[in-house]
C-alpha cells in the first residue's frame, strides 16, 4: 500500500502516545502492593509496547524513504 507521508506521520503520533501510557501504565501495575497478581496485564502492556516500538520504526524507515526520494 501507498501511504502519503503525512498518513505516516500522524500514525507515528497516534502510536507514540498509545506507547506513552502502555509505559505509565506498566509501572503503575509493577508499583502496586502485589504485582504478580498483574502479571498476565503486565506481560501484555510490554508485548505491545514491543510491537508498538516495532511499528514505530518500520514507520520511521518509511517516512525516510519518502524524503529520499522527494
Amino acid at each position: 500500500m501507498d501511504f502519503k507521508g503525512s498518513d505516516l506521520v500522524e500514525a507515528k503520533r497516534q502510536i507514540t502516545s498509545t506507547l506513552s501510557k502502555l509505559r505509565e501504565t506498566v509501572k503503575t501495575l509493577e508499583t502496586k502492593e502485589n504485582p504478580s497478581r498483574y502479571k498476565s496485564q503486565i506481560t501484555l502492556a510490554k508485548r505491545r509496547i514491543e510491537a508498538f516500538e516495532i511499528s514505530v520504526f518500520l514507520i520511521e524507515r518509511e517516512i525516510n524513504d519518502l524524503s529520499e526520494k522527494s
